[in-house]
């Protein structure tokens, strides 16, 4: 919700590449309309039914995730929370990409004229799952082989 909320408010507040300095040097919002993958992956490539593509594989991603999540058992609840992550950070994007056919990024780090790629809430939650994955797949060590 947070996510949809936050892409409304910069949606309806900046025009397409209008960009806000938040923290001089650092921190700017800014309005990009990714019609690609993550981190703009294919952004710049067109092929027919790109967005369809792009959907269905988010749809059947979606699936097997919350399919592989019902799957554990409840005392694994560091790889739930982060499957969840994962999940609704998924959806998030997944909405945009159906709904406009291209994903509201606007979150814009930076380093003198380094800038990381713009990023949105979906993409924070996605991040924290797989980092939450990582920390579980290496503190409980009942997946590493022997």
């Amino acid at each position: 919700m947070l996510d949809q909320v936050s892409k409304y408010a910069i949606r309806t507040n900046l025009e397409l590449h209008e960009s806000v300095t938040i923290l001089v040097g650092r921190f700017n919002l800014i309005y990009i309309e990714n019609t690609g993958a993550a981190f703009g992956f294919l952004s710049s490539v067109s092929f027919p039914f790109k967005t369809t593509i792009l959907a269905l594989a988010g749809i059947i991603a979606l699936l097997c995730i919350a399919f592989y999540m019902v799957t554990l058992p409840s005392s694994q609840w560091i790889a739930r929370t982060g499957l969840s992550c994962i999940l609704g950070g998924a959806m998030g994007n997944l909405i945009d990409r159906v709904t406009t056919g291209a994903v509201v990024d606007f979150v814009d780090l930076y380093w003198r004229e380094w800038h990381f790629w713009a990023f949105n809430v979906a993409d924070t939650a996605i991040t924290i799952g797989v980092i939450m994955m990582i920390i579980d797949l290496l503190w409980t060590g009942k997946y590493r082989a022997s």
